[in-house]
């Protein structure tokens, strides 16, 4: 026991006798003044107004008292020398049983509005022990980083903690990086995030699954959205030239191998989604696994909805979307096509076309639009297919529907579609004497990257930034 503790304690027995020699003496004094009071009321004349007035002067004492108790009643505490604390003090620390008295310690200043800050989206890998999240979470708030939003994946040895931060604007990400690694730590990685990354997982999740809902090509893209940037695949059972093994690679139940993750696609074959720079959680996993279950439940489906419009010679078309059970119609439309307009768009023998619209036409695989007549007839497809981390755009017109601006009212859609799922850019593989798909690709007014080898050219558009709405 140190010298301190004993003077504390002897300060405080003498504080308590002064209280008690004080409440006895007024007990006392409140006797007296009782007797004597009685005996007035009692002998006096004036005994009953003086009965009154002693009441009034009681009650109000009490309203004085109460008054006085509420106002300085959370005065703020004091230390040894009656000097209030400052506030902000964090009092806490080792008990003074152990002879160590608590050092007031200072929170660290908010950050103000004023003040330049980027948002950063973190991962790291912490001990799964207590006190681990919380020795973070303290140099992080040294470091003047705001914890927004958290979610932990428990894994069998340790946890990882993904954090959504905004910190000051000077704050780099290897500094970021030196501070968790101080607090143990380990694995991290750090990019920047944006606004959309404010929204919480919860919502995220739902907004998710509720597209995926409403339409079965929304299901690459929504597992996209939820695991980051990612590159997935969806491989058919079967491929055009002859059956592929794929199936038996993606277990029922999936299979999760670090960077690696593969599915069991409800529409056959298999979903694989790779991301090399970041390996996935078990709650990643199981995540992705509901969407795709969520998918499997609800079965094929698409938007039925659809747009009709007047060409300038005054033939109307209807635009609308298209799926698996167009395959016959479409096969009906390449019969239509000339052998010229086949091999403009699958640059390879006529007669193996139709093997790939199945493939075409599937959700699973990307989007397509449709173009009928009034009388029901299919006249032009176009599609937009996923293709790992890009996306290709296709079109074909019966050769009777051409330059009539079919083809760029097509080709206006898809973009918008990829704009609107978020792709970065679409690109187009055709022959290069192929005058119109490059006139169509010109007409978008986006900037263009052109690529030709052996007579094969690939035009790039960048559509990030448009935002129309399509069906």
């Amino acid at each position: 026991m140190t010298d301190a503790t004993t003077a504390k304690r002897v300060r405080r027995q003498q504080h308590h006798w002064r209280r008690d020699t004080i409440e006895l003496a007024a007990l006392f004094t409140a006797v007296v003044v009782a007797d004597t009071l009685a005996k007035t009321v009692v002998s006096g004349p004036d005994g009953p107004v003086l009965l009154v007035v002693s009441a009034v002067v009681l009650i109000a004492t009490a309203g004085f008292h109460t008054w006085w108790a509420r106002r300085h009643g959370h005065a703020p505490p004091s230390g040894d020398t009656g000097t209030p604390l400052a506030a902000g003090t964090d009092v806490s620390g080792p008990g003074t049983g152990t002879g160590t008295t608590p050092t007031p310690t200072p929170t660290p200043a908010p950050l103000t509005a004023a003040r330049a800050t980027t948002l950063w989206r973190m991962r790291t890998t912490v001990r799964d022990q207590p006190g681990s999240l919380a020795a973070l979470c303290t140099v992080l708030a040294k470091a003047q980083v705001d914890i927004l939003s958290l979610q932990t994946h428990p894994l069998t040895e340790g946890t990882v903690d993904e954090f959504l931060l905004r910190a000051p604007e000077e704050l780099s990400a290897d500094e970021l990086t030196r501070s968790v690694a101080r607090a143990g730590g380990t694995g991290t990685w750090t990019e920047r995030a944006d606004a959309h990354d404010l929204v919480d997982a919860p919502t995220r999740v739902l907004d998710l699954a509720t597209r995926t809902a409403l339409d079965a090509a929304e299901l690459p893209l929504a597992l996209r959205q939820l695991l980051g940037r990612c590159t997935i695949r969806s491989l058919p059972a079967s491929s055009p030239t002859g059956p592929r093994a794929t199936a038996e690679r993606a277990p029922v139940e999936g299979a999760l191998e670090g960077t690696l993750m593969r599915l069991r696609d409800p529409a056959g074959g298999a979903i694989t989604v790779e991301r090399p720079y970041l390996p996935f959680t078990p709650t990643e996993f199981a995540r992705a696994r509901a969407l795709v279950e969520l998918d499997a439940r609800l079965g094929p489906r698409i938007p039925r909805s659809q747009d009709v419009l007047t060409l300038p010679e005054g033939n109307a078309i209807t635009v609308r979307r298209a799926d698996t059970t167009d395959l016959e119609a479409a096969k009906a439309m390449h019969e239509r096509c000339s052998k010229s307009t086949l091999s403009m768009r699958y640059h390879g023998p006529a007669g193996d076309v139709d093997r790939y619209l199945k493939h075409l036409l599937s959700p699973r695989f990307g989007r397509t639009l449709a173009v009928q007549t009034a009388s029901g007839r299919l006249v032009a497809l176009g599609h937009l297919l996923w293709d790992g981390d890009e996306t290709e755009v296709a079109l074909l017109v019966e050769d009777d529907w051409q330059r009539r601006g079919i083809g760029t009212e097509l080709l206006n859609r898809l973009v918008a579609l990829a704009a609107e799922a978020g792709c970065d850019s679409v690109y187009a593989v055709t022959k290069a004497s192929n005058t119109g798909m490059v006139a169509a690709m010109r007409g978008l007014g986006l900037p263009l990257d052109y690529q030709i080898e052996e007579g094969t050219l690939v035009i790039t558009a960048r559509p990030a930034h448009r935002a129309n709405r399509v069906t």
